[in-house]
């Protein structure tokens, strides 16, 4: 055999590890079987490597937008110091400003591949973004003054900014250095005037005129500056405060916005006067008096057309007396005003025009709108300004996000199926014109295989996302809400509901994607099954099954002897709803009156009329969970489906249920503490300390799908087919389990019991008990149990009291707060505690069931929070119509291991170190002919035995929160054992497939990733990137296979990460270009009269205006210079680990070329100048050359 080899154990470790797993270690168990040494582990740290690649979303938070009109990108910036650009669809990146100060005002540098990012901590930026990943060139820090205003010419290279103080100072953006020349305010305002003007607002230059800069002060006071001369032309003053201000093309006109919600428009050669005042919005007064005050309009755009009257696009300036109207946009052309109502409160707009140039005709197509949760594109071409239907993933948070999963490597046809039902849910009415933010281009990486994230939201609804080639699209919504009825008013709200707020919220998912089966389980603890078909149908009556789950009681909650009560029997035919359900006997059940508790009643309440379920996802199955003696039942914390076997498990704080979702029926409800065995261990004691807990018999089985009316009254192990002695032995059993036990009850749970043995003694006598305990194989019965079946939807109703308790794993909600309180300490201690023990994780397999067992057969393995594994095994009828007649038999195998803190993912691997994924059911359309349907609908075969000689053929992946474990099948001996963490715990873990090997994936609180090899659990990775802040990382992170993971980095947006080598090595091929070489459209012409008479626009020197001979030097003090990693160097710094040394050379490669065909496009340029001026000056000598002096 072969030698332990200690320097395979200790590859990969990292060099920096990080304090929480320095104690960590994979050790091998001493003595046992070492046969997981002949796996060959190709896996080695240096196939990992931890980087962002890319961010979907929404922008969260948004402060301000620029747009480059002839690259056709848009920016966003938020309050965090973010930047968002976006291209054609696809084409989206991310950019972080480090001091995560506001972005206050973005300014393209258009056409150049440049950006001016200005921010609330008074600096401004020069982002590169010729590079795929943006780097910063430029930063200039400002310390006396706070900027409130930029503006940048267009081609040119001065920037204006101007300062709270009432200046006005000028950058050069390609030194970054600042010039001498200052506007000053005292010497732009009159002299006469006493008071500060305030901020700067508004700077522009004259669209005709580059020498004349127009400077808005808050106070209402507008000045035309001349630069040449340094002085003002002219003052305009206004009583109300300015807030934008706009120019008419040909400048001579322009616009102003103020708080009274009014336009005052103004000639510039006339200051006196405004020469038209119009209030947009305010009511006209018939005596002529000056129209009501209205609310503040915060922007107005000027934009002219050739072919009709100009537009007028402005936000805010409502009257005060639209209380509670949403924010509005306002377009003004010609004699019309229409006012377009947002969802959202408007944060910037920005008028999309045909030409760059200010001083030629606008010709406005388009408004983009900036909204706080939102981005809006509005055609300006057609009747009635429809929108363009947005490209971008903008929606994930339509609805807040309450859970997320990834999957990567998907089945091929999966995305086309749900594109094709999903297309027909898109809205009609869009603009029939292309997306209008049409620059950049995609990235050409090879990475095609298909990927899929599912979120679950708040409103119930879960959506699907083609996640394919770092891009994102919605493929198909579906929304679980329409199978429930909904409350129409306050006064109608079900009083059942156990959350106030969002009641069909999804708290976690599972999803089989080669069956497309698909299972929800919502916080009012519900869970629903769904098949995909093709077809649409028509249900008229949603199948329904109700479960009464509770926990463990103490000793001393013993019943009262009295009382006479008896559970409610449904009778053929009867609604499935307990509210409508008529009760052979007294109402005591499903009621929810003031007079007692509510009991026996669901938190939602199934529709009862026909459900019309569209192509896509349809309800197979609704499991509820009812209120016990008046306590609600607990949120649903795990959740599994198995398509191969027809079933679904859910688990809470009161233990697990079993449901066969074919037969519709349950066939396991039990509490945690039951699944241990008697000799087991790990078993737990109950919360009393006086009384060792009665060992438990048996579990639950399932009633014949072919019960008479009859068979409704008999036990739950009616119709069992488990090898016992006889029915009328396992009747005797439960009795005596009611009689030992009755003492535990509550009053309620003993007389529905008592009534119940009353029943079952009348028909049977008693047998030999002894006989029954020696079966090994034993009738699946839970002791504190009633259920009943109801014909035709078989709907069982279990009693069991639900514990009202927070699971450690699984809050109750989906966590709006941030806070994160969790316990530290995995070491098992207080009784609390362990009565509290939930299930938090499933796993269907194919395995061995019990120790040393021979056969291999279909089990489930469940974890808890108090980290034990047990083992159940299910025994299923053959296939065909005999699955759907025959019952499921289930059996306690007892606990497997043990491990410290509670138990987040499991998985099986074959003797060669392979994992052995959980069968599955091909998928097909279940609304198909019987013969598409026999075709497809093979349920694919048992893993083999293992043809391995050894003893073990089998290994268990176990991880819990603090440790991983890999364990021999079937002699249930550890093999490894690493101790992942001691002073964090982990959130989220996963057995993924990596580089064509398997491997688990963590991620800690206290934001350590970390990657373990299987089998041997070595540390491949360990990198301290992102640390727990709220809870909504925690719920949403999610690794996948091929080194993918997400998670929801804010409300909006989704950022996805890479652990894999390769990804980061080819990363700069996949990300997509923003900038694309495109000429810049020629100038307007001046026509011949406009240059004969000098009425075009006029240019300015402004280098030898602002530069440093004519200017001089400014203060030192006033603004600090910090050169950024800018360029190529820039990406090289942003790139270091990340590409190879043949990625940089290709760097470096890249940017010589670049600067040589920079180089000889401008040489290009110059020898046609030198031509075309050789040439001119030809045909003047030609002109003038035989003329006399007088001729000229």
């Amino acid at each position: 055999m072969k030698k332990f080899n200690i320097r395979k154990v200790l590859d990969g470790l990292t060099a920096a590890s990080s304090s929480s797993s320095s104690s960590s270690s994979a050790t091998a168990q001493p003595g046992a079987p070492r046969e997981n040494d002949v796996i060959q582990e190709t896996l080695q740290s240096e196939h990992f490597q931890l980087c962002k690649t890319v961010r979907h979303g929404f922008p969260y938070q948004p402060s301000s937008m620029a747009f480059d009109p002839v690259q056709k990108i848009l920016a966003i910036g938020t309050q965090a110091g973010a930047m968002r650009l976006f291209g054609r669809a696809g084409v989206e990146c991310y950019c972080q400003h480090e001091s995560g100060a506001a972005v206050i005002q973005l300014q393209f540098l258009i056409n150049e591949g440049a950006l001016v990012s200005a921010l609330a901590d008074d600096s401004i930026h020069l982002w590169n973004l010729r590079q795929k990943i943006p780097a910063i060139l430029h930063s200039l820090k400002f310390s006396r003054e706070r900027i409130t205003y930029c503006h940048l010419p267009f081609q040119s290279k001065w920037l204006y900014i101007g300062t709270e103080r009432g200046n006005i100072h000028i950058v050069n953006v390609e030194s970054f250095t600042l010039s001498g020349y200052v506007i000053m305010w005292n010497k732009a305002i009159e002299l006469s005037t006493k008071t500060h003007p305030g901020p700067v607002v508004h700077i522009s230059d004259n669209p005709m005129d580059e020498g004349k800069l127009l400077i808005g002060f808050e106070c209402g006071v507008v000045v035309l500056w001349d630069l040449k001369c340094k002085k003002a032309d002219y003052r305009y003053n206004y009583d109300e405060a300015i807030h934008s201000v706009a120019w008419h093309h040909e400048g001579k006109q322009f616009v102003c916005s103020h708080s009274d919600g009014t336009l005052t428009t103004w000639n510039v050669r006339a200051p006196a006067k405004a020469a038209q005042i119009i209030t947009p919005h305010g009511k006209q007064p018939k005596d002529g008096k000056k129209p009501e005050p209205c609310k503040p309009i915060l922007k107005v755009e000027y934009k002219t057309t050739r072919a009709g009257d100009p537009f007028h696009v402005l936000s805010g300036g409502l009257s005060y007396d639209t209380v509670g109207r949403r924010a509005c946009l306002t377009v003004m052309h010609g004699k019309s005003t229409a006012v377009l109502e947002m969802d959202y409160p408007i944060v910037d707009f920005l008028t999309l025009c045909e030409t760059p140039y200010p001083n030629d005709f606008q010709e406005p197509y388009a408004v983009v709108v900036l909204l706080e949760k939102d981005l809006v594109v509005i055609d300006l071409g057609q009747i009635g300004y429809p929108i363009f239907e947005n490209p971008y993933p903008l929606t994930i948070h339509e609805s807040p996000v309450t859970c997320c999963e990834y999957f990567a490597d998907c089945p091929a046809e999966l995305i086309p199926a749900l594109y094709s039902v999903g297309s027909r849910q898109k809205r009609q009415g869009y603009s029939k014109k292309e997306w209008p933010i049409s620059g950049g281009n995609w990235g050409q990486g090879t990475q095609s295989y298909p990927e899929i994230i599912i979120t679950g939201h708040a409103d119930g609804s879960i959506k699907f996302w083609d996640a394919s080639a770092f891009m994102l699209q919605v493929l198909y919504k579906l929304k679980t809400a329409k199978v429930f009825e909904r409350a129409r008013g306050k006064e109608e709200k079900p009083s059942a509901d156990i959350v106030e707020e969002d009641p069909f919220a999804i708290q976690t998912l599972s999803w089989c994607p080669e069956s497309r089966m698909l299972c929800v389980a919502g916080v009012s603890a519900h869970v629903i099954a769904y098949r995909f078909s093709k077809q649409e149908i028509t249900t008229e009556e949603v199948q329904l099954l109700e479960v009464r789950m509770q926990g463990e009681f103490n000793d001393g909650d013993s019943p009262d002897p009295g009382g006479d009560q008896t559970p409610t029997q449904l009778t053929p035919g009867a609604s499935s709803s307990p509210q409508e359900s008529e009760p052979l006997a007294q109402p005591s059940t499903g009621s929810n009156s003031s007079d007692g508790p509510r009991d026996n009643i669901p938190c939602l309440q199934v529709r009862s009329s026909p459900l019309k379920q569209s192509p896509g996802y349809q309800v197979e199955l609704v499991i509820q969970l009812v209120w016990v003696s008046g306590e609600p039942p607990q949120p649903i914390t795990s959740l599994a489906i198995n398509s191969s076997y027809g079933l679904v498990v859910f688990g809470n704080s009161n233990g697990l249920a079993v449901v066969d979702y074919l037969q519709k029926t349950l066939l396991l409800n039990m509490g945690t503490s039951e699944l241990y065995s008697p000799s087991d261990p790990y078993q737990r004691q109950p919360r009393s300390p006086r009384k060792q807990r009665q060992p438990s018999g048996a579990l639950c089985d399932s009633n014949d799908g072919s019960n008479t009316s009859e068979d409704r009254c008999k036990s739950p192990t009616s119709g069992s087919t488990s090898p016992c002695n006889s029915d009328d032995e396992r009747k005797q059993r439960f009795i005596e389990k009611v009689k030992s036990k009755s003492r535990r009850f509550s009053k309620t749970v003993a007389n529905d019991f008592a009534k119940m043995s009353r029943k079952i003694s009348s028909s049977s006598e008693k047998p030999d008990m002894a006989e029954d305990r020696s079966q090994r194989w034993r009738s699946l019965t839970y002791k504190k149990q009633n259920c009943y079946v109801m014909e035709g939807k078989r709907a069982a109703r279990m009693s069991l009291k639900a514990a009202v308790c927070r699971t450690k794993s699984a809050p109750n909600s989906y966590a709006k707060d941030n806070s994160f309180t969790r316990s530290r300490s995995s070491s098992v201690t207080s009784i609390d505690r362990e009565s509290r023990e939930a299930i938090s994780s499933f796993h269907f397999c194919e395995s061995y069931p019990r120790k040393n067992d021979s056969v291999i057969s279909p089990c489930l393995l469940v974890g808890t929070t108090q980290g034990t594994v047990m083992m159940v095994a299910l025994s299923l009828p053959p296939g065909g119509d005999q699955r759907l007649q025959q019952p499921v038999g289930i059996s306690s195998c007892g606990t497997l291991v043990s491990l410290k803190g509670g138990i987040l993912t499991m998985a099986l691997l074959d003797s060669t170190g392979t994992l052995l994924p959980p069968s599955y059911e091909p998928w097909y359309d279940p609304n198909a002919s019987d013969e598409e349907k026999e075709k497809t609908r093979r349920r694919r075969p048992a893993s083999p035995p293992s043809s391995q000689e050894g003893p073990e053929s089998q290994f268990a992946v176990l991880c819990s929160e603090k440790q991983a474990k890999v364990v021999a099948m079937p002699s249930h001996t550890r093999i490894y054992k690493h101790n992942i963490t001691e002073s964090s715990f982990v959130l989220r873990a996963d057995v993924v497939v990596m580089a064509g090997a398997n491997c688990i994936a963590c991620f800690c609180a206290n934001g350590h990733i970390m990657t373990l090899s299987l089998p041997s659990l070595r540390p491949l990775l360990d990198v301290n990137y992102l640390p727990l802040t709220d809870m909504r990382i925690a719920r949403t992170f999610c690794f996948s296979n091929l080194g993918q993971a997400l998670y929801l980095t804010s409300a909006t947006e989704i950022q996805r990460i890479t652990y894999s080598q390769e990804t980061c090595d080819n990363l700069q091929e996949m990300l997509s270009e923003l900038f694309t070489p495109v000429e810049t459209p020629e100038a307007p012409n001046r026509g011949f009269f406009k240059g004969l008479f000098g009425g075009g626009a006029q240019s300015l020197d402004r280098e030898d205006l602002f530069g440093e001979t004519t200017a001089g030097k400014a203060s030192r003090s006033l603004a600090q210079h910090i050169p950024g990693p800018g360029g190529m160097e820039g990406m090289k710094g942003a790139a270091s680990g990340v590409v190879g040394d043949l990625a940089r050379a290709r760097i470096a490669l890249d940017e010589r070329g670049q600067k040589l065909g920079e180089l000889e496009e401008r040489t290009a340029a110059m020898m046609s100048s030198a031509e075309s001026f050789s040439k001119h000056a030809h045909d003047m000598m030609l002109k003038y050359k035989d003329k006399k002096w007088y001729q000229l």
